[in-house]
C-alpha cells in the first residue's frame, strides 16, 4: 500500500457507464489538488458545480466538488470527492490529472484502513462495510449494519472490560501474597468468571448466525446414479439448472448454484453419480464428486428410498474420510417416496438426519430446507445478529477456551498465576477482533479483501 503520508486516488463508484462517477482523494494534497483542478479554493462540507481542467487548463468535464476538511471525513484525513459524469475515458482523464499532481492510486481497502488507523473506526466496523456492500440478503445487510452502527464492538469492548477488572483483582492478589486474606478464594472471582463465560457464550451465538449470513454454506449433492441429485438441484433452485434423464451418469461435471434459504445462503454443488465408471470422462466427474465431499459444509446423501440409506453413507461417503478426520454434517434425502406411497417425514440416525422426500413431485422439500437450516444451527430472522467473519468466531472461541481453563486452573489448584495467564491471552484474543491487538500482516489480508475505492 502507498505510505500513509501519500495522498491517494480512486474510483469510488462501480466500473462501467453510468450517470455520476466519484473519483475519490485522501490525504494532506487532496485540497491543493483540487484547487488545480477546479480553478477555486472549496470551502469545507459545501457542495459546488464547477468545471474540471487538466494541467494544460483544458476543461475535461465538470460536476460537483466536495471538500471534507480533516478530521471531519471518511479517513480522518482531507478527502475530496469530484462527482463527474460517469463515463469512463472521462473517469480516467480525471484520475491521469489527480496523478499528475501528486497523488498515487490507491490499492484495495486503503481509504477504510486508513479510516481504521486514524481512529474513525475499529476494526469490526471497517469489515462490516465491506459486508454490506456484499450483502446477499435482507437480513444479512441488515446484521453488517448493525456491526457499522458499532454493536458487536461494544459487546466486545464491554467484554474486555470485564477482563481488565478481573485481572487487576488477581494480579493483586498475586503481588501481595503477604496478606491473610486469601483473595483466590474470594467466590466473586467465581462469579465474574462465570459471568465472563456467560456473556462470551451469547457472543458467540450471535457470532456464528452472523458468520453463517455472510459465508452462507457449501452443500454437496452427493449419492449413486439415478437418485435424483439433479432432480433435487432443481426443485432447490428454482430452475432447470441440471439435465434431468433417466440415463445413468448424465451429470459428469460439477455444477453449482447459489440459493437462499430465509437468509441463510447455500451454495448447492451438483455432482456426478458415485459408482465404479468405465468412461474416461464420467472417471473424472466421479473424482471432482469425492473432492467435493471432503470439502463439504453439509452432505446432502440422495438415495433412492428402496435401497439402504445406511449401505449408501458407509459404501459412498463414510470411506473417503480418515478414521481421525471429523465427518461433515450429513443430512440423507430418501427420494422418490412417491413410488412407493410413503409419507415423506424426518427421522434420525447416529451420524445423521434422514428426510423422505419425492423431488418430482415436489413432496418435502420445505422439511429438507428447515432440516439443512437447523443442522448448521441457522434461526431464521433472529434479531440481534451483528455480522461476523470466520476469524472473529475463532477469536471467541479461542477466548472462552482460555477463560475455562482459567476456571479449571483456579477451581482444581488455586493458580492464580495461571488464571493470570489465561486472562491475559482471553484480552488479546478479543482485542484482536476490534483491532486493539492486531498484526500487520492480518490487517493487510482483511483490507486487500475490499474494494478500491473503498
Amino acid at each position: 500500500m502507498a505510505n500513509q503520508l501519500d495522498t491517494i486516488v480512486a474510483v469510488a463508484t462501480p466500473p462501467g457507464k453510468g450517470g455520476v462517477a466519484i473519483v475519490r482523494l485522501s490525504g494532506d494534497k487532496s485540497h491543493a489538488i483540487a484547487k488545480k483542478i477546479l480553478q477555486k479554493d472549496l470551502k469545507p462540507r459545501q457542495a459546488s458545480y464547477l468545471p474540471f481542467y487538466d494541467q494544460n487548463n483544458q476543461q475535461i468535464d465538470q460536476g460537483i466538488a466536495i471538500y471534507f476538511k480533516n478530521p471531519h471525513s471518511f479517513t480522518g484525513e482531507d478527502v475530496v470527492e469530484l462527482h463527474a459524469h460517469g463515463g469512463p475515458i472521462i473517469v480516467d482523464l480525471i484520475i491521469e490529472v489527480v496523478l499528475t499532481f501528486g497523488a498515487k492510486l490507491a490499492e484495495p481497502g486503503e481509504f477504510s484502513k486508513r479510516a481504521f488507523l486514524n481512529d474513525k473506526m475499529d476494526l469490526i466496523q471497517a469489515e462490516a462495510i465491506a459486508d454490506l456492500i456484499n450483502s446477499g440478503s435482507k437480513q444479512a445487510a441488515a446484521s453488517a449494519i448493525r456491526s457499522l452502527a458499532g454493536e458487536f464492538s461494544r459487546q466486545i469492548k464491554t467484554l474486555v472490560e470485564k477482563v481488565i477488572n478481573l485481572r487487576m483483582y488477581v494480579e493483586a492478589a498475586i503481588d501481595f501474597p503477604e496478606e491473610e486474606i486469601d483473595f483466590l478464594a474470594d467466590e466473586k472471582i467465581t462469579e465474574q468468571i462465570n459471568e465472563i463465560i456467560s456473556k462470551l457464550k451469547s457472543i458467540q451465538k450471535n457470532a456464528n448466525q452472523g458468520s453463517l449470513l455472510r459465508e452462507g454454506i457449501k452443500v454437496v449433492i452427493a449419492g449413486k446414479p439415478n437418485a435424483g441429485k439433479s432432480s433435487l438441484l432443481n426443485v432447490l433452485s428454482g430452475k432447470e439448472s441440471a439435465i434431468v434423464t433417466d440415463i445413468e451418469g448424465t451429470t459428469r461435471d460439477v455444477l453449482t448454484e447459489y440459493i437462499d434459504i430465509d437468509g441463510l445462503p447455500l451454495h448447492l454443488v451438483d455432482t456426478a453419480g458415485l459408482r465404479e465408471a468405465k468412461d474416461k470422462v464420467e472417471q473424472i466427474g466421479i473424482e471432482r464428486a469425492r473432492k467435493e465431499i471432503q470439502q463439504a459444509d453439509v452432505i446432502l446423501l440422495v438415495v433412492d428410498c428402496r435401497e439402504d440409506e445406511n449401505i449408501i453413507l458407509q459404501n459412498e461417503i463414510k470411506k473417503y474420510f480418515a478414521d481421525d478426520i471429523e465427518l461433515p454434517k450429513i443430512v440423507i434425502a430418501r427420494n422418490k417416496c412417491d413410488l412407493i406411497e410413503e409419507s415423506a417425514n424426518n427421522k434420525l440416525t447416529d451420524s445423521a438426519t434422514v428426510v423422505t422426500l419425492s423431488a418430482l413431485k415436489n413432496v418435502g422439500i420445505d422439511r429438507l430446507k428447515n432440516q439443512l437450516k437447523e443442522i448448521v444451527g441457522f434461526q431464521s430472522g433472529e434479531s440481534g445478529v451483528f455480522m461476523a467473519r470466520r476469524r472473529h468466531v475463532e477469536a471467541i472461541n479461542q477466548a472462552r477456551d482460555h477463560v475455562e481453563t482459567g476456571l479449571k486452573q483456579l477451581e482444581e489448584m488455586r493458580a492464580g498465576e495461571l488464571l493470570a495467564e489465561e486472562l491475559k491471552l482471553t484480552q488479546q484474543a478479543l482485542n484482536e477482533i476490534t483491532g486493539e491487538f492486531t498484526s500487520d500482516d492480518l490487517l493487510g489480508k482483511i483490507f486487500s479483501s475490499f474494494c478500491i475505492g473503498k
